[in-house]
């Protein structure tokens, strides 16, 4: 009997789960407390998540403000800014500017709602089966069909780059993207209005435009790598609806278009006013001189497709062919293309197809204007 008597061993963990299990009636008096752990101590937190926002509005409660100090310091400061916009300096300014934007801006809200359109309801294979199956052909091609698309060329990079992505050929795509913004309605049109005496310089632009958009796809096709090209990401003009899709196309262009047409009427006038004539006269009296001046100011003002005519058309001392080149160079490569094209087909590929595209359009308007002008 002894044997069978268990040991008395009352510190024995082997013993303690059964104790503890046995005996909840000594954890009772401690359970009841556990009613106080979903205590309200956790709904403050709330407040705490909603502090960020608050301070959100007060920022954004900061820009009435700060307009509303604007438009009192100018009402005090109404007097020196009448007293300056009344010097002839600021007249001939503010009359170029106006004249620029008033005749510019019609043509660039219809480009922008239009090349929305195609680009959103236009079917995505559309091109791709429209176009010969031969590069070589698929290049003019591509370069002719750059006249369905009535936008600046802030619409054609993601739209050849969608091309790309959805299977066209690069150097068709590439045609595409020079063309497009040259040779489309809404361009032409402006270029008639902008020169109402020159009907040549819209039949000059045309042709220079789509020569050197096909040379360059053709440079492409028997040059290009493959390694040299990024494969394009979505586009702003794919959205989780079409109408979406659309107002995101909108609101994307108007922004980059008609902010660039602001500074590049602006440009166009500081130009105009504030250049001395003699500069303007020595540049445009040597005829090299004057082409590349106005190539180099195409891509240094980045100004809208639908709009440089009518800045060119304001530099009166300059010739037809170095309009032209001004023309034909601005809607291929300027610093906001450059940016673009970087972003959308990869750093390497605008480094190296920019510098090819400036020379190529200078040489294609010399020698139409030569031929036309």
């Amino acid at each position: 009997m002894a044997i069978t008597r268990p040991a008395p061993t009352g510190p024995d963990t082997a013993h303690e789960p059964p104790r503890d299990t046995e005996g909840p009636d000594p954890a009772a008096p401690t359970e009841p407390a556990a009613p106080t752990e979903p205590a309200a101590p956790t709904e403050p937190a709330a407040p705490a998540v909603e502090a960020p926002s608050a301070t959100e509005k007060a920022s954004e409660s900061r820009s009435p403000l700060i307009l509303t100090m604007l438009l009192l310091t100018l009402v005090l400061l109404q007097g020196p800014i009448r007293g300056a916009l009344d010097a002839p300096v600021m007249q001939s300014w503010m009359t170029v500017f106006v004249a620029v934007l008033v005749q510019a801006l019609p043509f660039l809200v219809l480009g922008v709602l239009l090349s929305a359109a195609i680009a959103v309801f236009v079917p995505p294979g559309f091109f791709a089966r429209a176009l010969p199956g031969r590069p070589a052909l698929a290049v003019p091609v591509a370069g002719m069909a750059g006249a369905l698309l009535p936008g600046c060329e802030c619409a054609s990079v993601p739209v050849a780059g969608a091309l790309v992505r959805r299977g066209v050929t690069p150097a068709a795509a590439l045609a595409f993207l020079l063309s497009a913004p040259a040779i489309n309605p809404i361009v032409l049109t402006a270029t008639a209005v902008a020169f109402p005496r020159n009907p040549e310089m819209v039949v000059g632009r045309f042709v220079a435009s789509l020569l050197v958009s096909c040379v360059m796809g053709w440079l492409w096709q028997r040059l290009g790598r493959t390694d040299w090209l990024r494969t394009p990401r979505r586009s702003h003009y794919e959205g989780p609806s079409k109408g979406a899709a659309f107002w995101n196309s909108v609101r994307h262009d108007v922004m980059h278009a008609g902010g660039f047409l602001v500074l590049g009427a602006m440009a166009a006038a500081t130009l105009k006013a504030v250049a001395p004539a003699s500069w303007l006269r020595t540049a445009a009296e040597n005829p090299l001189v004057a082409i590349l001046a106005l190539a180099v100011l195409a891509v240094l003002l980045s100004i809208c497709s639908e709009a440089d005519a009518f800045v060119a058309a304001s530099l009166t001392q300059f010739s037809l062919t170095a309009k032209l080149a001004f023309l034909v160079v601005g809607p291929m490569i300027d610093l906001k293309l450059f940016a673009m094209q970087a972003g959308t087909f990869g750093r390497g590929f605008a480094l190296r197809f920019a510098p090819a595209t400036f020379v190529l359009a200078i040489l294609g308007a010399v020698l139409t204007g030569a031929v036309l002008l």
